[in-house]
């Protein structure tokens, strides 16, 4: 069963939309298991250019469904999200089904919706491992951590945090802003 938690900035969340939110991700429970209960975070955001992004975040036990997608029609934007969010539940059970058959995890949220349903195939090259690092983690704060990301320029920079000996993440966003991951 999935709960919605429909969030808007600049735009007032309608009844209309909300309705439509609910109906059009509502389609995904048909992938899920009867126990499976989730909570779909929906954030709908309006720029200044009129342009529409729709954010769907879904977590679950042993995985979260994310995607995100800017269009000039919000209703629109819903309804190709949703595609994508049952792109990657498809690609997920069937990875999940090939590979770890015998093992309960992720294959237990998913349904066996349909037996006809063409499976999405995908090669094992996909998740190949083609490179192997090995480094020291360096304690430094976050500043540092950001200098060292930009001088190597990379998109992200693993270090261990000074103060809390966490390994702890910084990346470049796409707005060429910053975001940190912190580790427990």
């Amino acid at each position: 069963m999935l709960n919605f938690n429909i969030r808007g900035e600049n735009i007032e969340v309608t009844p209309a939309i909300r309705e439509h939110v609910e109906s059009k991700v509502s389609k995904l429970e048909r992938y899920f298991t009867d126990g499976a209960n989730a909570t779909a975070h929906v954030n709908l955001k309006v720029y200044n250019d009129k342009q529409t992004k729709v954010e769907i975040t879904i977590p679950m036990k042993n995985l979260t469904l994310r995607a995100e997608e800017r269009h000039d029609d919000m209703y629109a934007a819903v309804d190709l999200i949703v595609d994508k969010l049952e792109r990657q539940i498809r690609k997920y059970k069937t990875r999940v089904n090939r590979k770890f058959r015998e093992r309960e995890g992720v294959a237990a949220f998913f349904a066996s919706v349909n037996k006809d349903e063409p499976a999405i195939e995908s090669s094992d090259d996909e998740f190949k491992i083609v490179r192997t690092k090995r480094f020291d983690l360096k304690p430094m704060d976050q500043e540092e951590a950001i200098l060292q990301m930009n001088m190597l320029g990379h998109n992200f920079f693993v270090f261990t945090d000074a103060e809390s000996e966490d390994t702890n993440i910084v990346y470049k966003r796409r707005d060429g802003k910053y975001g940190l991951i912190e580790t427990n």
